[in-house]
Parts: C-alpha cells; structure tokens; sequence
C-alpha cells in the first residue's frame, strides 16, 4: 500500500525549487490536489482507461507514483476512511474495466467493511444491449495495515448465483487514501483509481 523537514517560506519564493529540499507548509497540499486533478482528468477523458493511449498510461502511472508518495493515512486498512463504496475511475485491468468485452453502464462500485474483513465489487454490463446487474463478493486477510489478499466468494449475474472457485484470489495494496481519493495496485501489477462514492 519519510520523514520530511518544513520550512516555511515567506511568499512561497521558488517553490519548485524549495520543495525539493523540504516541505513548506501548504504546498504539500497544493501538489497533492493538483495531482488528483491530474489524475481524475486524465481518467475522464480515457474513459476509466478504456481509451488510453500507452502514452496515457505512461502518463497516469507517472502522475500515480507521484501522488502515492505524498500518501496523507499511514496504514490506509486501519482507517475508517478506507470503509464505504468507491467508484472506479480509472483502471490498467482491461477485464475489470471491459475494455474489448461487453461495456459497463454507469459506475463500478467497490465496497469495503474491514470491520468484517469483506468487500464487494458491483457493476452493470450491456450484454447485446440488455443492462444486467454483476456482483462479486470477497472475504479480505491483511498482511499488514496497508495490503491484503482477497478471497473471492460468490459471483452473481443477474437473479444468479454461484460459487467462486477456490482458486479465485488476489490481493489490493492501498498505497494512497484521503477522504476522496484511493490509489490500489493489484497483485497483476494493474493500478486503480478510486473516488468516494
């Protein structure tokens, strides 16, 4: 999923120059929210990454390394600002996102309840034109406060349910978490961009 001296600059004067020595106060934040711009732009106009060029992807995981590294939750799965339904912005993963399948309508909507160790993925695909409902359930082991491995448990389409095979598993490294943004990679090296809901 540093120990940084401050200084404070009257006037903010150079400030690219300073913050590569210290943090003056507030401009930590202002880098922080000018990167999430950045990135929830960028997963807007490739439609959650459908669309992306390698030169945007390149661009995204730039922006991405560069946003986890000013990551404000130490211990992101202990903090209950990770619970609660995020929406999927933005995706490496071309199976989650349906880029070259059957599209997604509307969000893709991921829960956690690390108070009971689960998670759900749920989403609405057009299969031919006719919106059907899909849902995954999960039951997540942390390693630490940051990463966990993932069990998937049941699998639902529509009115159907069924059984994952206990072969289904994976894990979520929750690198960077505020009280908008999420930034996840997978155990498959995919990242993912998450907003709260």
């Amino acid at each position: 999923m540093k120990i940084v001296s401050s200084f404070f600059l009257s006037g903010l004067i150079f400030p690219t120059i300073a913050s590569a020595f210290f943090v003056v106060p507030g401009f930590q934040t202002g880098t922080r929210n000018e990167l999430k711009t950045k990135i929830l732009v960028l997963a807007q106009e490739t439609k959650r990454g459908v669309t992306a060029t390698p030169k945007q992807n390149e661009e995204m995981l730039d922006l991405f390394e560069k946003l986890e590294r000013l990551n404000p939750t130490k211990g992101p799965l202990s903090s209950p600002k990770v619970n609660g339904d995020w929406s999927l912005d933005y995706s490496t993963s071309d199976s989650i996102i349906g880029k070259g399948g059957f599209p997604r309508v509307g969000a893709i909507v991921q829960n956690i309840d690390t108070n009971n160790l689960s998670a759900e993925n749920s989403e609405v695909v057009s299969y031919f034109g006719l919106k059907v409902p899909r849902k995954i359930t999960a039951e997540l082991t942390p390693e630490n406060k940051q990463f966990t491995n993932v069990k998937f448990r049941k699998f639902s389409i529509g009115p159907i349910s069924f059984d994952a095979p206990d072969s289904f598993r994976g894990a979520l490294d929750i690198t960077y978490l505020d009280d908008e943004v999420r930034l996840t990679r997978g155990d498959k090296g995919n990242i993912f961009v998450l907003t709260r809901m």
